[in-house]
Protein backbone atom coordinates (compact mmCIF):
# COMPACT_ATOMS: atom_id res chain seq x y z
CA UNK A 1 0.00 0.00 0.00
CA UNK A 2 1.16 3.45 -0.17
CA UNK A 3 -0.36 6.46 1.27
CA UNK A 4 0.51 10.30 1.13
CA UNK A 5 -0.54 13.24 3.05
CA UNK A 6 -0.18 16.63 1.60
CA UNK A 7 -1.10 19.99 3.13
CA UNK A 8 -4.38 21.53 1.69
CA UNK A 9 -3.79 23.26 -1.66
CA UNK A 10 -4.22 27.08 -1.96
CA UNK A 11 -7.64 27.41 -3.62
CA UNK A 12 -10.73 28.93 -2.76
CA UNK A 13 -13.67 27.62 -1.12
CA UNK A 14 -17.32 27.92 -2.02
CA UNK A 15 -18.21 27.15 1.65
CA UNK A 16 -16.82 27.25 5.09
CA UNK A 17 -17.72 23.59 7.03
CA UNK A 18 -20.67 24.81 9.10
CA UNK A 19 -22.38 23.57 12.36
CA UNK A 20 -24.99 20.71 12.17
CA UNK A 21 -28.07 22.02 11.18
CA UNK A 22 -26.80 25.29 9.68
CA UNK A 23 -28.16 24.49 5.77
CA UNK A 24 -28.32 20.74 6.08
CA UNK A 25 -30.97 19.32 4.44
CA UNK A 26 -33.16 16.49 3.78
CA UNK A 27 -30.14 14.88 1.75
CA UNK A 28 -28.38 14.22 4.98
CA UNK A 29 -30.70 12.99 6.74
CA UNK A 30 -30.63 8.98 6.08
CA UNK A 31 -31.72 7.46 9.20
CA UNK A 32 -35.11 7.82 8.79
CA UNK A 33 -35.00 6.07 4.87
CA UNK A 34 -33.35 2.54 6.25
CA UNK A 35 -35.21 -0.67 5.97
CA UNK A 36 -34.44 -3.44 7.99
CA UNK A 37 -33.52 -6.52 6.36
CA UNK A 38 -35.44 -10.04 7.27
CA UNK A 39 -35.04 -12.65 9.54
CA UNK A 40 -36.11 -15.55 6.97
CA UNK A 41 -35.03 -16.04 3.51
CA UNK A 42 -37.34 -15.81 0.86
CA UNK A 43 -36.09 -16.84 -2.38
CA UNK A 44 -38.52 -15.06 -4.83
CA UNK A 45 -37.09 -11.73 -3.18
CA UNK A 46 -34.19 -12.20 -2.55
CA UNK A 47 -31.12 -10.13 -3.59
CA UNK A 48 -33.61 -7.36 -5.04
CA UNK A 49 -35.42 -9.88 -7.19
CA UNK A 50 -32.26 -10.90 -8.69
CA UNK A 51 -33.05 -13.20 -11.18
CA UNK A 52 -31.59 -16.75 -11.37
CA UNK A 53 -29.47 -16.83 -14.16
CA UNK A 54 -27.84 -20.34 -14.87
CA UNK A 55 -23.87 -20.24 -16.07
CA UNK A 56 -22.75 -21.77 -19.32
CA UNK A 57 -20.27 -24.78 -19.46
CA UNK A 58 -16.51 -24.02 -18.29
CA UNK A 59 -14.97 -22.17 -21.48
CA UNK A 60 -10.96 -22.50 -21.11
CA UNK A 61 -9.07 -19.70 -22.40
CA UNK A 62 -6.15 -20.98 -24.90
CA UNK A 63 -3.83 -18.26 -26.67
CA UNK A 64 -5.34 -14.64 -26.42
CA UNK A 65 -9.35 -15.28 -27.39
CA UNK A 66 -10.13 -18.54 -28.09
CA UNK A 67 -11.77 -20.77 -25.59
CA UNK A 68 -12.12 -24.14 -25.28
CA UNK A 69 -16.01 -25.60 -24.12
CA UNK A 70 -14.26 -28.00 -20.66
CA UNK A 71 -17.14 -30.09 -21.38
CA UNK A 72 -15.17 -31.86 -24.58
CA UNK A 73 -12.74 -32.85 -22.04
CA UNK A 74 -15.61 -36.04 -21.08
CA UNK A 75 -15.61 -37.39 -24.43
CA UNK A 76 -11.69 -36.88 -25.07
CA UNK A 77 -11.09 -38.33 -21.28
CA UNK A 78 -13.35 -41.07 -22.48
CA UNK A 79 -10.93 -41.95 -25.82
CA UNK A 80 -7.55 -41.65 -23.86
CA UNK A 81 -8.85 -44.03 -20.91
CA UNK A 82 -9.63 -46.27 -23.27
CA UNK A 83 -6.39 -45.96 -25.51
CA UNK A 84 -4.73 -46.27 -22.26
CA UNK A 85 -5.91 -49.77 -21.08
CA UNK A 86 -5.48 -50.92 -24.70
CA UNK A 87 -1.77 -49.96 -24.75
CA UNK A 88 -1.67 -51.32 -20.79
CA UNK A 89 -3.19 -54.28 -21.86
CA UNK A 90 -0.65 -54.74 -24.27
CA UNK A 91 2.39 -53.80 -22.78
CA UNK A 92 1.60 -55.69 -19.07
CA UNK A 93 2.72 -58.83 -21.38
CA UNK A 94 5.74 -57.53 -22.57
CA UNK A 95 8.42 -59.93 -21.03
CA UNK A 96 10.50 -56.62 -20.37
CA UNK A 97 7.67 -55.47 -18.41
CA UNK A 98 6.77 -58.68 -16.63
CA UNK A 99 10.19 -58.77 -15.17
CA UNK A 100 9.80 -55.26 -13.78
CA UNK A 101 6.72 -55.70 -12.20
CA UNK A 102 8.29 -59.01 -10.48
CA UNK A 103 11.06 -56.85 -9.86
CA UNK A 104 8.37 -54.19 -8.16
CA UNK A 105 5.71 -56.10 -7.49
CA UNK A 106 3.82 -52.50 -6.92
CA UNK A 107 4.00 -52.74 -3.06
CA UNK A 108 6.36 -52.33 -0.23
CA UNK A 109 5.74 -53.57 3.12
CA UNK A 110 8.33 -51.55 5.93
CA UNK A 111 9.46 -53.69 9.02
CA UNK A 112 7.74 -51.23 10.91
CA UNK A 113 4.61 -51.39 9.60
CA UNK A 114 4.05 -55.17 11.20
CA UNK A 115 4.20 -52.99 15.00
CA UNK A 116 1.58 -50.53 13.46
CA UNK A 117 -1.39 -52.07 11.49
CA UNK A 118 -4.73 -51.55 11.31
CA UNK A 119 -6.97 -48.30 11.76
CA UNK A 120 -7.40 -46.94 15.38
CA UNK A 121 -10.61 -45.05 16.19
CA UNK A 122 -9.45 -42.14 16.19
CA UNK A 123 -8.52 -42.72 12.50
CA UNK A 124 -12.52 -43.91 12.18
CA UNK A 125 -13.75 -40.86 13.57
CA UNK A 126 -11.53 -38.51 11.44
CA UNK A 127 -12.26 -40.43 8.54
CA UNK A 128 -15.93 -39.20 9.00
CA UNK A 129 -15.62 -35.70 10.25
CA UNK A 130 -13.56 -35.38 6.90
CA UNK A 131 -16.20 -36.91 4.84
CA UNK A 132 -18.88 -34.83 6.58
CA UNK A 133 -17.34 -31.09 6.32
CA UNK A 134 -16.15 -31.29 3.15
CA UNK A 135 -19.17 -32.00 1.61
CA UNK A 136 -20.07 -28.66 3.17
CA UNK A 137 -16.86 -26.79 1.92
CA UNK A 138 -17.10 -27.74 -1.37
CA UNK A 139 -20.78 -26.72 -2.04
CA UNK A 140 -20.39 -23.24 -0.61
CA UNK A 141 -17.01 -23.11 -2.28
CA UNK A 142 -18.45 -23.81 -5.21
CA UNK A 143 -21.33 -21.01 -4.47
CA UNK A 144 -18.37 -18.75 -3.60
CA UNK A 145 -16.73 -19.12 -6.90
CA UNK A 146 -19.70 -18.33 -9.16
CA UNK A 147 -20.65 -15.33 -7.57
CA UNK A 148 -17.08 -14.16 -9.11
CA UNK A 149 -17.63 -16.79 -12.05
CA UNK A 150 -14.28 -16.19 -14.06
CA UNK A 151 -10.31 -17.31 -12.56
CA UNK A 152 -7.39 -15.32 -13.51
CA UNK A 153 -3.79 -15.97 -12.86
CA UNK A 154 -2.60 -11.80 -12.35
CA UNK A 155 -4.12 -9.55 -9.67
CA UNK A 156 -5.94 -7.81 -12.43
CA UNK A 157 -9.26 -9.01 -13.22
CA UNK A 158 -9.52 -7.37 -16.53
CA UNK A 159 -12.65 -9.08 -18.63
CA UNK A 160 -11.17 -11.14 -21.37
CA UNK A 161 -7.69 -12.16 -19.44
CA UNK A 162 -9.08 -14.52 -17.05
CA UNK A 163 -8.37 -18.10 -17.60
CA UNK A 164 -11.85 -19.59 -17.08
CA UNK A 165 -15.02 -18.62 -17.22
CA UNK A 166 -18.73 -19.61 -16.58
CA UNK A 167 -20.23 -16.82 -17.85
CA UNK A 168 -20.12 -15.24 -20.73
CA UNK A 169 -18.17 -12.66 -22.01
CA UNK A 170 -18.87 -9.36 -20.55
CA UNK A 171 -20.89 -7.28 -22.92
CA UNK A 172 -19.91 -4.01 -24.14
CA UNK A 173 -21.24 -0.68 -24.99
CA UNK A 174 -23.54 -0.74 -21.33
CA UNK A 175 -22.37 -1.33 -17.06
CA UNK A 176 -21.79 -4.63 -16.15
CA UNK A 177 -21.56 -5.00 -12.64
CA UNK A 178 -20.18 -7.75 -10.52
CA UNK A 179 -23.33 -8.62 -9.12
CA UNK A 180 -24.49 -8.87 -12.40
CA UNK A 181 -21.97 -10.95 -14.04
CA UNK A 182 -22.56 -14.16 -11.12
CA UNK A 183 -24.45 -16.76 -11.38
CA UNK A 184 -26.88 -19.75 -9.97
CA UNK A 185 -26.66 -23.15 -8.93
CA UNK A 186 -29.20 -25.68 -8.64
CA UNK A 187 -30.60 -25.58 -5.25
CA UNK A 188 -28.76 -29.06 -4.09
CA UNK A 189 -24.90 -28.44 -5.66
CA UNK A 190 -24.14 -25.13 -3.94
CA UNK A 191 -24.84 -23.29 -0.38
CA UNK A 192 -27.41 -22.04 0.22
CA UNK A 193 -28.10 -22.44 -3.48
CA UNK A 194 -29.48 -19.68 -4.83
CA UNK A 195 -28.00 -16.64 -6.89
CA UNK A 196 -25.99 -13.90 -5.26
CA UNK A 197 -25.84 -15.31 -1.97
CA UNK A 198 -22.05 -15.14 -0.89
CA UNK A 199 -22.88 -13.99 2.41
CA UNK A 200 -24.37 -16.79 3.72
CA UNK A 201 -21.93 -18.79 1.32
CA UNK A 202 -18.89 -18.07 3.14
CA UNK A 203 -20.55 -18.22 6.59
CA UNK A 204 -20.75 -21.98 5.45
CA UNK A 205 -17.36 -21.87 4.04
CA UNK A 206 -15.25 -20.50 6.64
CA UNK A 207 -17.13 -22.00 9.49
CA UNK A 208 -16.45 -25.40 7.95
CA UNK A 209 -13.35 -24.41 7.42
CA UNK A 210 -12.50 -23.87 10.74
CA UNK A 211 -13.37 -27.11 11.98
CA UNK A 212 -12.30 -28.75 9.14
CA UNK A 213 -9.01 -27.17 10.27
CA UNK A 214 -8.87 -27.85 13.84
CA UNK A 215 -9.91 -31.62 12.83
CA UNK A 216 -6.55 -31.78 10.78
CA UNK A 217 -4.57 -30.64 13.58
CA UNK A 218 -5.95 -33.08 15.89
CA UNK A 219 -5.19 -35.70 12.87
CA UNK A 220 -1.41 -34.72 12.38
CA UNK A 221 -0.82 -34.61 15.88
CA UNK A 222 -2.28 -37.92 16.45
CA UNK A 223 -0.96 -39.48 13.28
CA UNK A 224 2.64 -38.26 14.83
CA UNK A 225 2.53 -39.21 18.18
CA UNK A 226 0.60 -43.01 17.18
CA UNK A 227 3.07 -43.88 14.19
CA UNK A 228 0.27 -44.10 11.87
CA UNK A 229 2.77 -41.59 10.06
CA UNK A 230 4.25 -44.42 8.58
CA UNK A 231 1.04 -45.88 6.55
CA UNK A 232 1.05 -42.15 5.03
CA UNK A 233 4.44 -41.51 4.21
CA UNK A 234 6.63 -43.05 1.50
CA UNK A 235 9.96 -44.36 2.96
CA UNK A 236 12.17 -45.33 -0.02
CA UNK A 237 12.23 -44.49 -3.14
CA UNK A 238 11.53 -48.03 -4.65
CA UNK A 239 7.37 -46.20 -4.27
CA UNK A 240 7.91 -44.65 -7.66
CA UNK A 241 8.59 -47.61 -9.84
CA UNK A 242 6.05 -49.57 -7.52
CA UNK A 243 3.92 -47.38 -8.52
CA UNK A 244 4.46 -47.54 -11.95
CA UNK A 245 3.56 -51.34 -11.66
CA UNK A 246 0.37 -50.52 -10.06
CA UNK A 247 -0.61 -48.54 -12.27
CA UNK A 248 -0.15 -50.48 -15.66
CA UNK A 249 -1.84 -53.29 -13.42
CA UNK A 250 -5.17 -50.89 -13.04
CA UNK A 251 -5.31 -49.71 -16.21
CA UNK A 252 -4.87 -53.27 -17.95
CA UNK A 253 -7.39 -54.40 -15.22
CA UNK A 254 -5.49 -56.95 -13.51
CA UNK A 255 -6.29 -55.09 -10.17
CA UNK A 256 -4.20 -55.35 -7.20
CA UNK A 257 -5.50 -56.88 -4.19
CA UNK A 258 -3.38 -55.29 -1.62
CA UNK A 259 -4.08 -55.62 1.91
CA UNK A 260 -4.46 -51.64 3.30
CA UNK A 261 -5.31 -52.67 6.97
CA UNK A 262 -1.16 -53.12 7.12
CA UNK A 263 0.04 -50.99 3.85
CA UNK A 264 -1.33 -48.99 1.09
CA UNK A 265 0.18 -50.14 -2.79
CA UNK A 266 2.79 -47.56 -4.18
CA UNK A 267 -0.34 -45.90 -6.44
CA UNK A 268 -2.22 -45.18 -2.98
CA UNK A 269 0.80 -44.13 -1.06
CA UNK A 270 1.76 -41.12 -3.15
CA UNK A 271 -2.03 -40.17 -3.62
CA UNK A 272 -2.93 -40.04 0.38
CA UNK A 273 0.71 -38.84 0.80
CA UNK A 274 -0.15 -35.67 -2.23
CA UNK A 275 -3.62 -34.97 -0.31
CA UNK A 276 -2.41 -34.94 3.14
CA UNK A 277 1.05 -33.39 3.03
CA UNK A 278 0.31 -31.29 -0.39
CA UNK A 279 -3.01 -30.40 -1.30
CA UNK A 280 -4.78 -29.89 2.31
CA UNK A 281 -1.70 -27.85 3.44
CA UNK A 282 -1.96 -26.00 -0.13
CA UNK A 283 -5.76 -25.62 0.37
CA UNK A 284 -5.07 -23.70 3.80
CA UNK A 285 -2.33 -21.06 2.40
CA UNK A 286 -4.13 -20.35 -0.83
CA UNK A 287 -7.40 -19.69 1.24
CA UNK A 288 -5.15 -17.78 3.91
CA UNK A 289 -4.13 -15.47 0.65
CA UNK A 290 -7.47 -14.47 -0.36
CA UNK A 291 -7.73 -12.86 2.82
CA UNK A 292 -7.14 -8.85 2.19
CA UNK A 293 -6.67 -8.90 6.02
CA UNK A 294 -3.47 -11.06 5.13
CA UNK A 295 -2.48 -9.43 1.85
CA UNK A 296 -3.38 -6.17 3.09
CA UNK A 297 -0.51 -6.25 6.35
CA UNK A 298 1.97 -8.93 4.29
CA UNK A 299 2.82 -7.66 0.99
CA UNK A 300 6.01 -9.47 0.51
CA UNK A 301 3.14 -12.40 0.05
CA UNK A 302 0.18 -10.32 -1.34
CA UNK A 303 2.15 -9.47 -4.10
CA UNK A 304 3.90 -12.66 -5.57
CA UNK A 305 0.80 -14.71 -4.46
CA UNK A 306 -1.96 -12.41 -5.20
CA UNK A 307 -5.43 -12.86 -4.43
CA UNK A 308 -6.25 -14.08 -7.76
CA UNK A 309 -3.37 -16.58 -8.36
CA UNK A 310 -4.68 -18.09 -4.88
CA UNK A 311 -8.29 -17.89 -5.98
CA UNK A 312 -6.80 -20.66 -8.95
CA UNK A 313 -4.68 -22.56 -7.04
CA UNK A 314 -7.28 -22.53 -4.15
CA UNK A 315 -10.08 -24.22 -7.39
CA UNK A 316 -7.55 -26.46 -8.53
CA UNK A 317 -7.22 -27.80 -5.03
CA UNK A 318 -10.97 -28.34 -4.72
CA UNK A 319 -10.66 -30.20 -8.49
CA UNK A 320 -8.04 -32.72 -6.86
CA UNK A 321 -10.53 -33.27 -3.92
CA UNK A 322 -13.08 -33.52 -6.20
CA UNK A 323 -11.60 -35.92 -8.38
CA UNK A 324 -9.99 -37.68 -5.23
CA UNK A 325 -13.37 -38.30 -3.54
CA UNK A 326 -15.01 -39.71 -6.80
CA UNK A 327 -12.00 -41.79 -8.01
CA UNK A 328 -11.67 -43.62 -4.25
CA UNK A 329 -14.92 -43.98 -3.16
CA UNK A 330 -15.23 -45.82 -7.22
CA UNK A 331 -12.32 -48.01 -5.82
CA UNK A 332 -13.76 -48.85 -2.38
CA UNK A 333 -16.69 -50.38 -3.85
CA UNK A 334 -15.03 -52.37 -6.17
CA UNK A 335 -11.92 -53.89 -4.93
CA UNK A 336 -12.99 -55.66 -1.55
CA UNK A 337 -15.63 -53.27 -0.81
CA UNK A 338 -16.78 -54.84 2.65
CA UNK A 339 -13.12 -55.34 4.03
CA UNK A 340 -12.69 -51.83 3.08
CA UNK A 341 -15.58 -50.81 4.89
CA UNK A 342 -14.67 -52.33 7.81
CA UNK A 343 -11.15 -51.10 7.41
CA UNK A 344 -12.53 -47.57 7.17
CA UNK A 345 -15.56 -47.95 9.40
CA UNK A 346 -15.10 -50.55 11.88
CA UNK A 347 -11.73 -50.92 12.71
CA UNK A 348 -11.21 -54.59 11.73
CA UNK A 349 -9.57 -56.68 9.03
CA UNK A 350 -12.66 -59.53 7.87
CA UNK A 351 -15.60 -59.20 5.00
CA UNK A 352 -18.07 -59.24 7.81
CA UNK A 353 -21.13 -56.60 7.15
CA UNK A 354 -20.50 -54.51 10.21
CA UNK A 355 -18.37 -52.15 8.53
CA UNK A 356 -20.84 -51.43 6.05
CA UNK A 357 -23.69 -50.88 8.58
CA UNK A 358 -21.62 -48.45 10.46
CA UNK A 359 -20.76 -46.57 6.56
CA UNK A 360 -24.57 -46.73 5.72
CA UNK A 361 -25.36 -44.91 8.78
CA UNK A 362 -22.45 -41.89 8.13
CA UNK A 363 -23.86 -41.99 4.80
CA UNK A 364 -27.36 -41.24 5.94
CA UNK A 365 -26.05 -38.85 8.40
CA UNK A 366 -24.04 -36.96 5.88
CA UNK A 367 -26.91 -36.83 3.12
CA UNK A 368 -29.61 -35.43 5.81
CA UNK A 369 -27.36 -32.45 6.53
CA UNK A 370 -26.47 -32.33 2.47
CA UNK A 371 -30.71 -32.37 1.71
CA UNK A 372 -31.35 -30.14 5.02
CA UNK A 373 -28.78 -27.25 4.68
CA UNK A 374 -30.55 -25.28 2.17
CA UNK A 375 -33.87 -25.04 3.76
CA UNK A 376 -32.49 -24.47 7.08
CA UNK A 377 -30.34 -21.64 5.49
CA UNK A 378 -33.49 -20.17 4.29
CA UNK A 379 -35.35 -20.66 7.53
CA UNK A 380 -32.40 -19.28 9.71
CA UNK A 381 -29.99 -17.42 7.78
CA UNK A 382 -29.28 -15.13 10.73
CA UNK A 383 -28.23 -18.21 12.90
CA UNK A 384 -26.14 -19.20 9.89
CA UNK A 385 -24.72 -15.43 10.19
CA UNK A 386 -24.34 -15.77 13.83
CA UNK A 387 -22.60 -18.79 14.29
CA UNK A 388 -20.43 -18.59 11.37
CA UNK A 389 -19.27 -14.93 12.82
CA UNK A 390 -18.71 -16.86 16.35
CA UNK A 391 -16.26 -19.26 14.26
CA UNK A 392 -14.07 -16.96 12.19
CA UNK A 393 -14.54 -13.92 13.97
CA UNK A 394 -11.79 -14.03 16.25
CA UNK A 395 -9.13 -14.61 13.66
CA UNK A 396 -10.30 -11.63 11.82
CA UNK A 397 -10.06 -9.30 14.91
CA UNK A 398 -6.93 -10.74 15.78
CA UNK A 399 -5.45 -9.90 11.91
CA UNK A 400 -7.00 -6.23 12.19
CA UNK A 401 -4.12 -5.09 14.64
CA UNK A 402 -2.00 -5.91 12.07
CA UNK A 403 -0.82 -3.09 10.65
CA UNK A 404 -0.13 -3.05 7.14
CA UNK A 405 2.71 -0.61 5.81
CA UNK A 406 2.32 2.36 3.15
CA UNK A 407 4.42 1.63 -0.04
CA UNK A 408 4.12 -1.30 -1.18
CA UNK A 409 1.84 -0.41 -4.11
CA UNK A 410 2.73 2.22 -6.58
CA UNK A 411 1.24 3.80 -10.31
CA UNK A 412 2.60 1.44 -12.03
CA UNK A 413 0.38 -1.27 -10.32
CA UNK A 414 -2.34 0.34 -11.05
CA UNK A 415 -5.25 -2.33 -12.70
CA UNK A 416 -6.43 -1.13 -16.31
CA UNK A 417 -9.78 -2.06 -15.02
CA UNK A 418 -11.67 -2.25 -11.76
CA UNK A 419 -14.99 -3.92 -11.56
CA UNK A 420 -18.01 -1.39 -11.17
CA UNK A 421 -20.40 -2.92 -8.33
CA UNK A 422 -23.30 -1.97 -6.02
CA UNK A 423 -27.00 -0.08 -6.84
CA UNK A 424 -26.15 3.34 -8.51
CA UNK A 425 -28.04 6.20 -7.24
CA UNK A 426 -31.29 7.48 -9.27
CA UNK A 427 -32.89 9.36 -7.07
CA UNK A 428 -34.22 12.88 -8.35
CA UNK A 429 -32.18 14.60 -5.47
CA UNK A 430 -28.55 12.38 -6.56
CA UNK A 431 -29.65 13.69 -10.42
CA UNK A 432 -30.07 17.60 -9.09
CA UNK A 433 -27.09 17.33 -7.71
CA UNK A 434 -24.64 15.41 -10.58
CA UNK A 435 -26.35 18.26 -12.77
CA UNK A 436 -25.30 20.80 -11.20
CA UNK A 437 -21.33 19.40 -10.28
CA UNK A 438 -22.03 18.67 -6.84
CA UNK A 439 -22.36 22.08 -6.16
CA UNK A 440 -24.82 22.08 -3.75
CA UNK A 441 -23.33 18.56 -2.57
CA UNK A 442 -23.30 18.58 1.36
CA UNK A 443 -21.15 15.72 3.40
CA UNK A 444 -22.95 15.83 6.74
CA UNK A 445 -20.59 14.30 10.10
CA UNK A 446 -22.98 14.42 12.92
CA UNK A 447 -23.76 12.38 15.77
CA UNK A 448 -21.59 11.51 18.75
CA UNK A 449 -19.38 14.53 18.24
CA UNK A 450 -18.08 18.08 19.78
CA UNK A 451 -18.55 19.85 16.45
CA UNK A 452 -20.74 18.63 13.46
CA UNK A 453 -20.30 19.95 10.28
CA UNK A 454 -21.78 20.45 6.83
CA UNK A 455 -18.85 20.36 4.18
CA UNK A 456 -18.79 21.09 1.01
CA UNK A 457 -16.68 19.73 -1.49
CA UNK A 458 -14.30 22.69 -2.40
CA UNK A 459 -14.38 22.40 1.50
CA UNK A 460 -12.97 19.19 1.55
CA UNK A 461 -10.70 19.80 -1.19
CA UNK A 462 -9.31 22.50 1.16
CA UNK A 463 -8.74 20.19 3.55
CA UNK A 464 -5.24 18.12 3.92
CA UNK A 465 -4.92 16.11 0.49
CA UNK A 466 -4.29 12.37 0.93
CA UNK A 467 -3.11 9.99 -1.62
CA UNK A 468 -2.94 6.33 -1.14
CA UNK A 469 -2.27 3.42 -4.17
CA UNK A 470 -4.55 0.32 -2.59
CA UNK A 471 -5.44 -3.31 -3.50
CA UNK A 472 -9.49 -3.33 -3.73
CA UNK A 473 -10.67 -6.83 -2.73
CA UNK A 474 -14.41 -7.30 -3.72
CA UNK A 475 -16.11 -10.12 -0.99
CA UNK A 476 -17.35 -11.55 -4.55
CA UNK A 477 -14.25 -12.69 -5.59
CA UNK A 478 -12.21 -9.44 -7.69
CA UNK A 479 -9.54 -7.24 -7.44
CA UNK A 480 -7.81 -4.13 -8.61
CA UNK A 481 -5.26 -1.78 -7.83
CA UNK A 482 -5.80 1.39 -7.74
CA UNK A 483 -4.90 5.47 -6.90
CA UNK A 484 -6.77 7.44 -4.90
CA UNK A 485 -6.92 10.77 -3.62
CA UNK A 486 -8.84 12.85 -0.45
CA UNK A 487 -9.41 13.30 2.73
CA UNK A 488 -7.68 11.00 4.84
CA UNK A 489 -10.68 10.16 7.74
CA UNK A 490 -8.06 11.49 10.68
CA UNK A 491 -8.90 14.67 9.23
CA UNK A 492 -12.62 14.37 9.65
CA UNK A 493 -12.17 13.00 13.37
CA UNK A 494 -9.47 15.62 14.58
CA UNK A 495 -12.28 18.30 12.77
CA UNK A 496 -15.61 17.02 14.25
CA UNK A 497 -14.00 15.55 17.92
CA UNK A 498 -16.20 12.32 18.51
CA UNK A 499 -17.21 12.06 22.08
CA UNK A 500 -16.39 9.51 24.34
CA UNK A 501 -19.20 7.22 23.94
CA UNK A 502 -18.81 6.94 20.03
CA UNK A 503 -17.68 3.48 19.47
CA UNK A 504 -18.32 3.01 15.59
CA UNK A 505 -18.65 5.48 12.92
CA UNK A 506 -21.58 4.70 9.86
CA UNK A 507 -21.47 6.05 6.43
CA UNK A 508 -24.56 6.79 4.65
CA UNK A 509 -24.64 6.71 0.78
CA UNK A 510 -26.83 8.88 -1.95
CA UNK A 511 -27.73 5.29 -3.23
CA UNK A 512 -30.23 2.93 -2.36
CA UNK A 513 -29.85 -0.96 -1.48
CA UNK A 514 -31.07 -3.34 -4.28
CA UNK A 515 -34.08 -3.93 -1.51
CA UNK A 516 -34.97 -0.60 -0.80
CA UNK A 517 -33.82 1.83 1.67
CA UNK A 518 -30.72 3.80 2.22
CA UNK A 519 -27.14 1.77 1.60
CA UNK A 520 -25.12 2.03 4.97
CA UNK A 521 -22.21 0.16 6.46
CA UNK A 522 -20.53 1.03 10.01
CA UNK A 523 -16.91 0.76 10.79
CA UNK A 524 -15.16 0.75 14.21
CA UNK A 525 -13.96 4.05 15.28
CA UNK A 526 -10.34 3.24 15.90
CA UNK A 527 -9.82 2.31 11.89
CA UNK A 528 -11.01 5.86 10.86
CA UNK A 529 -7.46 6.96 12.14
CA UNK A 530 -5.67 4.23 10.24
CA UNK A 531 -3.70 6.01 7.65
CA UNK A 532 -5.28 3.81 5.26
CA UNK A 533 -8.78 4.68 5.39
CA UNK A 534 -9.90 7.73 3.42
CA UNK A 535 -13.01 9.23 1.55
CA UNK A 536 -11.62 9.36 -1.82
CA UNK A 537 -12.90 12.18 -4.45
CA UNK A 538 -10.63 11.31 -6.78
CA UNK A 539 -9.60 7.71 -8.43
CA UNK A 540 -6.17 7.29 -10.98
CA UNK A 541 -5.80 10.79 -10.74
CA UNK A 542 -9.19 11.79 -11.88
CA UNK A 543 -12.48 12.90 -10.47
CA UNK A 544 -14.86 9.91 -9.52
CA UNK A 545 -17.15 8.70 -12.04
CA UNK A 546 -20.85 7.59 -11.36
CA UNK A 547 -20.03 4.31 -11.09
CA UNK A 548 -16.90 4.52 -8.59
CA UNK A 549 -19.02 6.77 -6.19
CA UNK A 550 -18.97 10.10 -7.34
CA UNK A 551 -18.83 12.50 -5.93
CA UNK A 552 -17.31 11.19 -2.35
CA UNK A 553 -16.30 7.47 -1.65
CA UNK A 554 -14.91 5.35 1.19
CA UNK A 555 -11.72 3.57 1.89
CA UNK A 556 -10.99 1.59 4.69
CA UNK A 557 -8.46 -1.13 3.39
CA UNK A 558 -8.61 -3.41 6.46
CA UNK A 559 -12.29 -4.18 5.33
CA UNK A 560 -13.89 -5.81 2.33
CA UNK A 561 -14.81 -3.92 -0.96
CA UNK A 562 -18.31 -4.08 -0.27
CA UNK A 563 -18.02 -1.84 3.30
CA UNK A 564 -16.39 1.17 0.99
CA UNK A 565 -19.92 2.82 0.73
CA UNK A 566 -20.27 4.90 -2.40
CA UNK A 567 -21.79 7.99 -3.14
CA UNK A 568 -21.38 8.67 1.06
CA UNK A 569 -24.02 11.72 2.01
CA UNK A 570 -23.52 11.35 5.38
CA UNK A 571 -21.55 9.92 8.23
CA UNK A 572 -22.70 9.34 11.99
CA UNK A 573 -20.89 8.80 15.03
CA UNK A 574 -23.11 6.39 16.84
CA UNK A 575 -22.05 4.40 20.34
CA UNK A 576 -23.11 1.17 18.46
CA UNK A 577 -24.18 -0.54 14.98
CA UNK A 578 -27.02 -2.13 16.30
CA UNK A 579 -28.87 1.09 17.06
CA UNK A 580 -28.92 1.63 13.02
CA UNK A 581 -31.01 -0.31 10.33
CA UNK A 582 -31.77 -3.73 11.17
CA UNK A 583 -29.01 -3.49 13.44
CA UNK A 584 -26.20 -6.06 11.97
CA UNK A 585 -23.75 -3.26 10.73
CA UNK A 586 -24.85 -2.41 7.35
CA UNK A 587 -26.96 -3.05 4.24
CA UNK A 588 -25.57 -6.03 3.12
CA UNK A 589 -25.46 -7.35 6.55
CA UNK A 590 -28.79 -6.58 7.41
CA UNK A 591 -30.00 -7.88 3.96
CA UNK A 592 -27.84 -10.24 2.73
CA UNK A 593 -26.07 -11.88 6.11
CA UNK A 594 -22.65 -10.16 5.78
CA UNK A 595 -20.34 -9.74 8.91
CA UNK A 596 -20.22 -6.18 10.23
CA UNK A 597 -16.25 -7.18 10.01
CA UNK A 598 -15.49 -8.22 7.16
CA UNK A 599 -11.27 -8.69 6.69
CA UNK A 600 -10.99 -12.28 5.88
Amino acid sequence: MGSVDRPAPDRPTGSTPSAHGAGSTSLSDRRPRLEPGNDVLDPGTWAGRIPHTGGIAPRLRIGRDRWFNVLWLLPIGFVVLISAVAIAKGVHNIPAMQDFMVRHPGTHVPVELEEHQGFPAWVQWQHFFNLFLMTFIIRSGIQIFVDHPRLYFTRDCTPGKEWLRVQHRVPKGRVWTAKEDSVGLPGQVGLPGIRHSIGLARWWHLGADVLWLVNGIVFFVLLFTTGQWRHLVPSSWEVFPNAVTVLVRYLSLDWPTDNGWIVYNSLQLLTYFLTVFVFAPLAVLSGLAMSPALSTRFPWIGKPLNIQLARSIHFLVMVWFVQFIVIHVTFVVTTSALRNFNHMFAGRDDDSWIGFGVFCVALVVTTVAWVAATPFTFRHPRVVQRVGYALIGPFQRLFEYVNPKPGAYTDDDVSPYLWPNGTTPDSAEYKHLAENDFRDYRLRVFGLVEHPVDLSLDDLHALPHHEQTTQHFCIQGWSGVAKWGGVSMQTIVDLVHPLPDAKWVVFYSLAEGSDGGTYYDAHPVEQMGHHLTMLAYDMNDAPLTFDHGSPLRLRNELQHGFKHVKWVGAIEFVRHFSEVGGGHGGYNEDHEYYGHRQSI
